[in-house]
């Protein structure tokens, strides 16, 4: 494939990931590249994959989710780089963000993980993080795989509730 435009979606993704100061999801890059129609599902995995493989994006996966960061390097990268993303495309990004930002924050900020301990049961770390505060995480052991993924599932979908309970029995 030329490099051309594989350098250009770089740097667009590059820019989505400087425009926000929380991790974004694969899914959350994709579903604003593959609205625009500016390249393949295919051709976006590619474009991710090296911009981690060569250190300008971080990424950390949890339970089934892989979030990504821009690096030091990524920002110095983009700064020699940049003007090539046109106007229009960095245009699209803001109005992106603009629309969706509150969601993808609270999408990225509600983390549940967990991993098989040596006692053979799972361990679940369920954590809500604000601009880098970490507000609560919680640790349960459970005895299997599918009740571990079940928990971070769940910690997704009901972590405020869960949340305004825990304050208000311990305020």
């Amino acid at each position: 494939m030329n490099q051309e435009p594989l350098t250009l979606y770089k740097l667009i993704v590059l820019y989505l990931l400087d425009q926000v100061t929380f991790p974004l999801s694969k899914t959350q890059i994709g579903d604003f590249i593959l609205e625009k129609e500016y390249t393949s599902f295919l051709t976006l995995q590619q474009v991710l994959n090296e911009l981690v493989e060569t250190g300008l994006a971080s990424a950390k996966t949890l339970v089934n989710r892989t979030h990504l960061q821009i690096t030091n390097e990524g920002k110095a990268t983009l700064s020699y780089f940049g003007n090539r993303v046109s106007d229009a495309i960095k245009s699209d990004v803001r109005d992106y963000l603009k629309r969706n930002e509150l969601e993808m924050r609270n999408e990225s900020s509600i983390q549940g993980n967990y991993y098989k301990a040596v006692n053979g049961e799972y361990e679940t770390e369920l954590t809500a993080v604000d601009k880098d505060v970490n507000l609560v995480t919680i640790r349960l052991s459970v005895p299997t795989e599918e009740l571990a993924v079940s928990i971070c599932d769940n910690w997704q979908k009901k972590n405020k509730e869960i949340y305004q309970y825990l304050t208000a029995m311990l305020f």
